[in-house]
């Protein structure tokens, strides 16, 4: 069967960390809410859906989390992963670090029965990226991000003089995503699946 080459990513660049006093943490059910109740010096329109941001300065919330979608406002993002209920400290400082971010789930092998398994990943970077990017997959039709895992020898460690590295895998996936962490400057151009 032909492959089907897929732009997973287009143009995706590093953004600048966000630091407040006024940011708080919000479980209601299922939905985790990291709020800021003055936009004025912390406005979290900046984040995208997807961005992976690492929270430090909490009394409970300093770990990553990833961005599930962000309100017109700026004044709250919603996260994938459990937050514990923590109201905003005037005398604390909240430091919100862009790290990294995923792409949206694409259709891998296991999703159309194909029995080989075989994928093909191409990533194109600039050359002042710093961080590394690699696949991950899932099993599950409709993955939470417990579901995601990541896929052996997928990895591309930036050097800032590499701009292209691709990586073959085998694996009947159901979903394949992209992840990009520990990135500090730079941009990702263009990553490209085959499957």
């Amino acid at each position: 069967m032909a492959q089907n080459s897929t732009t997973i990513l287009a143009s995706k660049s590093h953004r600048a960390d966000i630091t407040g006093t006024v940011i708080s943490f919000i479980q209601t059910g299922t939905e985790y809410k990291i709020s800021s109740s003055d936009t004025g010096s912390v406005n979290l329109s900046a984040l995208k859906k997807f961005d992976l941001i690492t929270i430090t300065g909490t009394t409970n919330n300093n770990k990553t989390f990833t961005i599930k979608s962000v309100s017109a406002s700026g004044d709250f993002v919603i996260v994938e992963e459990a937050v514990i209920t923590e109201t905003a400290d005037i005398s604390t400082t909240v430091t919100i670090d862009t790290t990294g971010f995923v792409s949206d789930k694409f259709k891998g092998d296991g999703y159309y029965s194909h029995p080989d398994g075989v994928h093909t990943v191409a990533y194109k970077v600039d050359a002042t990226l710093t961080g590394s990017i690699k696949m991950q997959g899932s099993l599950a039709t409709a993955p939470s991000e417990d579901d995601w895992f990541d896929i052996a020898d997928t990895t591309f460690t930036t050097d800032q003089s590499t701009t292209i590295s691709s990586a073959n895998f085998t694996g009947n996936f159901v979903w394949v995503r992209a992840k990009a962490t520990s990135i500090t400057a730079g941009s990702i151009t263009q990553i490209l699946l085959n499957s």
